[in-house]
């Protein structure tokens, strides 16, 4: 029923109901440099204060929250994340067992190697969204300068237990100028680990680390060969990837990663993300500002003017210049899907 009425929200430009899923950043702090990363990456021409890298959403924070989203009786998903590596929290678990006790699915997005695989998997967590970038030695530690091959060799550890355990769970590829041409293997590194889907994203650049993009020449390869091959190398070990929208992607040019006025934005009625220190995003868009968890709770925010006037701005195209590097292209494409379903 409440999806009915994030449609009927979605059509109409009114609200009916609270998000489905809220993104929470519990921590800054980070084990990796990547490269494309906004907040750790060493190419940043204005780097992060150690101050900041080391701002930790509170467990008294986190308890409030999680409290009044409940209350909203709409959440069905909860992402616990971060702008830096979320077990590093020192209260992750603690966080993911509150989530499970509310009936939430539950995703942590990771890079996997400070996660401990035998509480993750005693956690019962429904997913990790794990960040790969890269599947030999090489490319790797490429895209995360600060890491070596034995990190790679821990990564493939761990994806290994998961494996042995029957937990399937999702990997990310970050597509840069470094990794571009493993595409298949990629494909067949989240087959070997069972994975149970990939994604593949050209990076969102800016600030610096632009020069990480990928040049016309290997958009071109992309386009005209890599990716058929990584169709069918996906298609043949049925492995569920998102290469079409990736294709999307690749299409664009430029550091443009989303046909964003194509496919519009409905992340408005659906989702929203909160930083470590309370700070209220309306989709994981930095510059798209709701408010503050110091100011109200959370469920005024919701329902409250700014973020309808956000709703009404996007909704007529609109957009800001992050939306044009929008990092949540997969879901506004199956919201468009489902919307355009339900006109006919």
């Amino acid at each position: 029923m409440k999806d009915h009425l994030y449609i009927l929200g979605m059509k109409s430009g009114n609200v009916y109901t609270g998000p489905q899923t809220v993104h929470i950043d519990i921590t800054n702090a980070c084990n990796t440099n990547c490269v494309t990363c906004w907040d750790h990456s060493p190419s940043l021409k204005t780097p992060r204060s150690q101050g900041w890298k080391k701002q930790q959403m509170s467990w008294e924070m986190f308890d409030a929250l999680t409290q009044d989203i409940a209350r909203m009786n709409s959440v069905k998903a909860v992402i616990l994340s971060g702008m830096g590596e979320p077990f590093l929290n020192p209260y992750i678990y603690q966080m993911i067992a509150q989530c499970k006790e509310y009936g939430w699915h539950t995703t942590v997005l990771t890079n996997g190697l400070k996660c401990d695989p035998g509480r993750v998997l005693a956690s019962d967590v429904d997913m990790l969204l794990i960040s790969v970038n890269g599947v030999t030695p090489k490319s790797y530690t490429a895209f995360h300068p600060n890491l070596t091959p034995k990190d790679f060799e821990r990564l493939c550890e761990i994806l290994g237990e998961f494996a042995s355990a029957g937990k399937r769970f999702k990997q990310v590829q970050v597509i840069i100028n470094e990794n571009y041409q493993e595409l298949v293997e990629m494909v067949k590194f989240a087959h070997n680990y069972q994975a149970s889907q990939i994604t593949f994203k050209l990076a969102s650049l800016g600030e610096g680390t632009e020069i990480w993009t990928i040049s016309n020449e290997q958009r071109e390869e992309l386009f005209a060969l890599l990716i058929p091959l990584a169709k069918n190398m996906a298609k043949k070990l049925e492995v569920k990837t998102n290469l079409d929208v990736f294709e999307q992607q690749v299409a664009i040019g430029s550091l443009a990663t989303a046909p964003i006025e194509s496919i519009g934005c409905y992340m408005g009625w659906v989702y929203s993300r909160i930083t470590v220190d309370g700070t209220i995003l309306y989709c994981c868009s930095k510059e798209v500002v709701v408010g503050s968890l110091t100011e109200a709770p959370f469920s005024q925010h919701w329902y409250g003017k700014k973020w309808q006037e956000l709703r009404e701005r996007l909704r007529s195209g609109n957009y800001f210049n992050s939306c044009y590097q929008c990092g949540k292209l997969n879901q506004n494409f199956k919201w468009k899907q489902r919307v355009e379903a339900e006109s006919v």
